[in-house]
């Protein structure tokens, strides 16, 4: 793009459909729109904007840094199917999200004249719906009764974009960013606990116990209740917990299935409480001769040897923790003067030093986004509770109790989103923020 704008400027020209000179479009993309480097990145010469149109993709974003990138949108399309009642349902919301980041006619104005000039001088791949091909990965019987990250996503989607015609495509990409931050990782977490779980089952299996009915291994494989962080507190060292039990756990599901192939092939259903409870039983029923090809000495010599990698210090739990860190971390900005940046983030540090800890504190944008979505559907007034029991469905622990005198309280205040009442739990009564759009819903 910088070579593109540099070579119209020389010729003083512009393409054709472009309003902007070379020198302002230039000057639009590195100071009016300009996203923060991380500062590692500072002496790296490489185009990053803010996203709040779809055209900007074609030559900003960080799955085009390098080869072979992984795609986010895949993680959160995996998100919504699997949040999803059924496939009406996910098919329905993806859409729905695919319309509002569309620039249409009733967008503000400058999204709509950004989104015709970027066309014109970076006239890639156009804005359009592809089919997913995402299958349900999750028994309906497991789903029920369960309840996670990706189901709370599916509904605060809903919320998030009937807000849109309440306020500016920049406030409005800014709320959607934030909820999707915080789902994505805590999407992450749930599924290291699934995986944890379930080689819990099969390790019980092995000693001759663990669940003997379906129902059993329902409630320990997919539990109601999910935490991975504490509000106020350091966020780092309870991800890591669960990221090496994850790599645990996938070391021992791989060793005890490939015992099993070596002793009768077969396939297993690994998506649901019915299929693990299976594997269970054919587990206990194998324990001798699992015992015989020396399960127990493969899995010691193994984690010996990958002491590292399952303490993540390298691999696939560092890679999880890194992503943990710089979805829900305030981004570090190399320029100062864009260190007010974003505010849609769910960690900040403690202190001013690079060693300063993270730990769980939210962004003012990210509370906004939280407390609309906590009220969409709801009528009449609702406490701070209510909001405690929303961040609980994503994993984040605050006793409502304590709103009223810790960070979070304080943040609210000053956004004006609460109401003290004597009459209300913990004398806090939550304001919509977008009356409008809470009303639309309810």
């Amino acid at each position: 793009m910088d070579k593109e704008v540099l070579w119209h400027r020389d010729r003083d020209r512009k393409p054709d459909g472009a309003v902007l000179d070379a020198d302002v479009f230039q000057a639009l993309l590195h100071s009016v729109l300009e996203s923060p480097k991380l500062p590692n990145q500072s002496a790296k010469r490489f185009v990053q904007v803010t996203p709040l149109v779809p055209q900007a993709a074609a030559f900003s974003g960080s799955a085009r840094l390098s080869a072979n990138s992984w795609p986010a949108g895949a993680l959160a399309r995996r998100m919504i199917w699997l949040g999803s009642r059924d496939r009406p349902e996910a098919e329905a919301t993806w859409k729905a999200l695919f319309e509002a980041l569309a620039v249409v006619d009733d967008d503000d104005v400058f999204a709509r004249f950004l989104q015709a000039e970027i066309r014109a001088w970076a006239p890639g791949p156009e804005w359009a719906l592809l089919p997913s091909n995402e299958d349900f990965t999750i028994d309906p019987d497991d789903q029920r009764d369960s309840s996670f990250p990706a189901r709370r996503l599916v509904g605060d989607l809903a919320a998030v974009i009937a807000a849109k015609p309440a306020m500016t495509r920049r406030q409005w990409t800014s709320l959607l960013e934030s909820v999707l931050r915080l789902a994505a990782v805590a999407h992450v977490a749930w599924t290291c606990d699934v995986h944890a779980k379930t080689w819990s089952c099969l390790r019980g299996a092995l000693d001759g116990g663990g669940p003997r009915d379906v129902d059993e291994t329902r409630a320990t494989v997919f539990p109601r209740p999910f935490q991975f962080l504490s509000y106020g507190d350091r966020a780092l060292p309870a991800m890591k917990d669960r990221a090496s039990a994850f790599l645990q756990a996938r070391l021992g599901l791989n060793a005890t299935l490939w015992a099993l192939e070596a002793i009768e092939p077969g396939q297993h259903d690994l998506s649901s409480a019915r299929g693990i409870q299976a594997l269970c039983d054919r587990v206990r029923g194998n324990a001798s001769a699992l015992e015989k090809l020396g399960l127990r000495d493969i899995l010691s010599e193994v984690s010996e040897r990958e002491t590292r990698t399952l303490l993540c210090k390298k691999g696939i739990g560092s890679n999880i923790m890194e992503f943990a860190r710089h979805v829900l971390g305030q981004r570090q900005a190399a320029n100062p003067v864009l260190r007010g940046y974003d505010q849609g983030f769910v960690l900040k540090k403690r202190g001013p030093g690079n060693g300063a800890p993270w730990v769980v504190g939210m962004g003012p944008v990210a509370i906004l986004a939280l407390v609309h979505c906590s009220l969409s559907g709801a009528s009449g007034p609702r406490s701070v509770r209510r909001l405690s029991q929303h961040l609980s469905a994503y994993g984040i622990a605050v006793d409502h109790r304590d709103i009223s005198t810790n960070d979070l309280g304080h943040q609210l205040r000053m956004l004006g989103l609460v109401l003290d009442s004597p009459d209300a739990e913990s004398g806090m009564l939550l304001v919509p923020p977008f009356p409008s759009a809470t009303q639309a819903i309810a």
